[in-house]
């Protein structure tokens, strides 16, 4: 039975053709990548996706060779590359801006790569010419690529990639450029295609609906970390934490208790669900999807009752805005409710997805400075004598502050530190914001108040919403 399951291993281990192992990358003190470990099996296409900045176009050109890691080591079909040049690698990479040359035809474009390789011509002459009839192009070969639009162009540069026969086709974006039809169109053909070739696809977006339209596997991305691997379908219906269930599709995110197995209460409704083993009393987060919301005129049999607060036409659905006892909820539906209806809102048990809090208040090293201050963030802030009785100065210390608690103030030199605001997540009836301070290190408030992403703020810490205990020794 051992050997059996080493056996299995050890096939799973040689199916991979991708290999990332503990890479980081860094750029001066800025870390783009952290602690990535990801393996990709032959002839998937992988969809690594991500907010701007989050590190998905860095881990690409890591595997491109295009930069090199600071840390860890990648393998491709089984050898290290981790310092491999990028013209030694058996990859290829279809850029968002093509990089077509423009003095040279279809033709001459697409066989560039085989030339360097001094390849007979009518090998090149053949390969070419099979590359153009799995992009559509037959009819193209010496049409200057000028003349060509985004789609024909964006059609070459894959011709041009897949004619070298790599083990992986790298893209970085490339229908980022193209109007919405062009764009579907071309999704359509790259999974065709990717079906036909039978190679690993590795696809960068910011795009969800692409993500989700193409992949094996998506790797969501956040902050240089990697924050879920799965199947769209599972990336979908169970989000691992908020920043997935809010990037991944619309999504209604609520503060809820855990009751007990089987009863979950949020927006002042307890209600059936399927989940266990969260514990009795417990916060927890609560995905709702708009489209698993059932709308309806209020009746008895309403487990939400509402009002339509807006209603957009959408082309294949409506949205609604729901407000419900001081919650608002997003529904998407085939059927109209005009504004200010009266209306019931409910959902099945296995329709709501509950989520473990990542948090569930703000907690930071400090140390006492005297009887009516604590430093941490790198300032001293004011507390209550209270909360250090017993404690000499130079005390290492935890510090709490809820949520709540934290005050955000326009103009920065109003708080005891600044920051800026880096996430924004909406919880039906207060906004959830992550504020990166000047500290390096993130704070967490809930507020009433609307701030944009990338606000400069000023952070403030109540003297009695502070909570001091003596740090725990390990």
């Amino acid at each position: 039975m051992l050997l059996d399951l080493n056996n299995e291993k050890m096939q799973e281990q040689t199916n991979h053709i991708i290999e990332i192992k503990h890479v980081s990358k860094y750029f001066g003190d800025k870390v783009a990548l952290d602690d990535i470990n990801l393996y990709i099996k032959k002839g998937e296409f992988v969809t690594i996706l991500g907010p701007s900045g989050c590190g998905k176009t860095t881990l690409l050109r890591l595997l491109a060779g295009f930069q090199t890691a600071s840390e860890g080591v990648i393998y491709i079909d089984g050898k290290e590359i981790t310092q491999t040049p990028p013209h030694k690698r058996p990859v290829n990479t279809v850029f968002q801006k093509y990089a077509l040359f423009p003095h040279l035809n279809v033709y001459d474009n697409i066989a560039f790569g085989l030339k360097l390789k001094q390849t007979p011509k009518d090998v090149i002459t053949r390969k070419v010419k099979q590359a153009l009839r799995m992009v559509s192009m037959s009819d193209y070969e010496y049409r200057d690529v000028n003349s060509l639009s985004g789609g024909q162009q964006q059609r070459v540069a894959i011709a041009r990639a897949i004619v070298n026969e790599p083990a992986v086709l790298l893209l970085d974006e490339p229908l980022a450029a193209l109007d919405l039809k062009m764009r579907k169109d071309m999704q359509m053909e790259l999974k065709e295609m990717h079906r036909t070739l039978g190679i690993t696809f590795v696809y960068v977006t910011h795009d969800q609906e692409e993500a989700l339209t193409l992949s094996d596997t998506i790797v969501v991305m956040s902050e240089g970390k990697i924050q879920q691997i799965g199947t769209p379908t599972a990336i979908y219906n169970e989000p691992v934490n908020s920043f997935v269930a809010d990037f991944i599709g619309e999504s209604n995110i609520l503060n809820g208790t855990m009751v007990c197995d089987h009863r979950v209460k949020f927006a002042n409704v307890e209600v059936e669900c399927v989940d266990e083993g969260f514990g009795e009393n417990a916060p927890v987060d609560v995905v709702l999807r708009p489209e698993d919301l059932y709308i309806f005129p209020l009746s008895d049999s309403a487990q939400f009752a509402g009002k339509v607060t807006s209603c957009i036409f959408k082309g294949v659905h409506y949205e609604m805005l729901v407000e419900s006892d001081g919650y608002e909820f997003l529904v998407q539906n085939y059927h109209h409710f005009e504004v200010g209806s009266d209306v019931g809102l409910l959902i099945k048990p296995d329709d709501i997805h509950i989520m473990k809090k990542e948090r569930i208040c703000n907690t930071f090293e400090g140390k006492i400075v005297d009887e009516n201050h604590v430093e941490f963030l790198g300032c001293g802030i004011e507390c209550l004598p209270e909360q250090t009785q017993g404690m000499e100065p130079g005390t290492e210390v935890e510090v709490n502050v809820p949520f709540g608690s934290v005050i955000l103030y326009d103009d920065e030199e109003d708080g005891a530190l600044t920051g800026s605001v880096r996430f924004i997540l909406y919880k039906g009836n207060h906004y959830h914001l992550t504020v990166a301070s000047d500290w390096d290190e993130d704070v967490y408030v809930d507020t009433d108040d609307i701030w944009d992403k990338s606000d400069h703020v000023g952070i403030g810490f109540p003297p009695d919403s502070i909570r001091i205990s003596r740090k725990k020794m390990n």
